[in-house]
């Protein structure tokens, strides 16, 4: 059984990411435990909404979380991977003397394949195969690379996202936030490889050119990310359900980490940044706060929400005043689509609260499926989800009660009594005229027969 887990556990991600969302959503529920992590997004893969939030907008530098978006750019700009042969040189590997990078043990000579260098840089963090993927698809120009980055994390929305470099080393202009990087990672996910090399507890590799070609020498690498490696010494992180993605370290982003967990149907991505790697003496911290959060978030989420089917699509919700119908004075209105969320499993869905906004009629003919309202659900106060309330059915219109009721419009309008009242005005002005001129015209016939007597 436990051969069959990690297939298991493909398997459902995979589906997660290739079969549409079903229509759900859920919003951020408090938690009973502590976290270390200076920011945390938990989101559900399964609906792609998000259950738990701590400081997700707030900017925090993300170390080697950054080679995610490294990733991106590669994949995107180098479309034969296992085809195409880069060669690492002097120039790249002296770029990174003394910064105490995380490296690979690539050498200056060696050439390996753009997919060779993608293993090198998310299995172990090599910072090295970073630098010589950014200089390749850079041109031989790093910042040419990184433009294309930032380019690529404002065409996915990110708001709070700023590359300098390529692997995460230390610059206070290199940022992103917990929110960003949920969204790069979904992105990235959906990529070739991606899953399956970040999921790897190692990889071992052989130069396709340079002084190693030809003599096979192998270079086996190990991944930093001890939620997968439980055959590392000492390892009390293990996580069984886990799967990927990237570990981050620098002084100053603190541990960060995003993985993704799937069990019991359910998957689920965390982003974790700025755990605390020192203290506030400068020594070195020795629990892994992003490790330790991730799983404690995972646990919690796994066994205490579920998702709960709140309206289906024929469900009734709502009655409107139908106007121009022939014998229906009612129109019945419904979700446009199913809809589901996550809760506390201890929670009924008659929980939820359904707010409704909708005309007080609507005039015929209406065609089932079209829109005509709104329904807004929530639970303890947090807004769940909008869903559009449709027609029920198809409705034709009367034309003899449209055209009485645009009769009765008209007459009772109000520029319509105005011009009544105007036509009343002449009318009775033109009376009063014709009485005085009638008069006059008598008077005059008398005033004559007197004369001709």
């Amino acid at each position: 059984m436990k051969k069959k887990l990690p297939a298991l556990i493909s398997a459902a991600l995979t589906l997660c990411l290739l079969l549409p969302h079903a229509e759900a959503r859920a919003a951020g529920f408090p938690i009973d435990f502590p976290t270390s992590s200076a920011a945390i997004e938990l989101t559900n893969l399964d609906t792609g909404t998000v259950v738990y939030q701590k400081n997700p907008d707030v900017r925090r530098e993300p170390a080697s979380l950054t080679k995610i978006m490294t990733y991106i750019v590669v994949v995107e700009q180098i479309k034969d991977l296992q085809g195409t042969q880069i060669p690492v040189t002097k120039k790249v590997m002296n770029e990174l003397l003394g910064t105490g990078s995380s490296m690979s043990g690539i050498k200056a000579g060696d050439v390996l394949t753009a997919y060779q260098l993608l293993n090198c840089m998310m299995v172990p963090s090599g910072n090295d195969a970073a630098l010589v993927l950014a200089d390749y698809v850079g041109g031989g120009d790093e910042k040419k690379f990184v433009d294309q980055m930032n380019a690529k994390a404002k065409q996915l929305g990110c708001t709070g996202t700023h590359f300098t470099n390529s692997h995460g080393l230390h610059d206070p202009n290199h940022y992103t936030t917990a929110s960003d990087l949920t969204k790069i990672t979904q992105y990235a996910m959906k990529l070739p490889y991606f899953m399956e090399i970040c999921s790897q507890v190692g990889y071992t590799y052989a130069p396709v050119g340079g002084p190693d070609k030809g003599k096979k020498i192998p270079h086996p690498l190990s991944t930093t990310n001890l939620l997968l490696n439980k055959n590392a010494p000492g390892n009390k992180y293990y996580y069984q359900y886990a799967r990927g993605i990237k570990t981050g370290h620098t002084d100053e982003a603190g541990y960060c980490l995003v993985s993704t967990a799937t069990a019991d149907g359910y998957s689920y991505l965390c982003v974790a940044l700025g755990a605390p790697s020192v203290d506030a003496d400068g020594k070195a911290v020795k629990t892994r706060g992003e490790m330790v959060d991730s799983c404690n978030l995972y646990r919690w989420a796994l066994t205490a929400l579920e998702l709960k089917k709140i309206a289906g699509a024929d469900d009734p919700m709502q009655e409107v005043r139908l106007n121009y119908a022939w014998n229906k004075d009612t129109l019945l209105l419904k979700p446009e689509k199913s809809f589901s969320a996550l809760l506390p499993k201890g929670v009924s869905a008659s929980s939820v609260i359904v707010t409704k906004k909708v005309p007080q009629s609507i005039d015929a003919p209406v065609r089932e499926g079209y829109v005509v309202g709104t329904a807004t659900f929530s639970y303890a106060n947090q807004q769940l989800a909008t869903v559009n309330l449709v027609a029920a059915e198809s409705v034709e219109r009367s034309e003899l009660l449209h055209t009485t009721d645009l009769v009765k419009a008209v007459v009772t309008s109000r520029w319509f009594l105005i011009v009544a009242a105007i036509i009343l005005l002449l009318l009775a002005v033109y009376i009063v005229l014709a009485v005085i001129y009638n008069r006059r015209r008598k008077k005059l016939r008398r005033v004559k027969r007197y004369r001709r007597m």
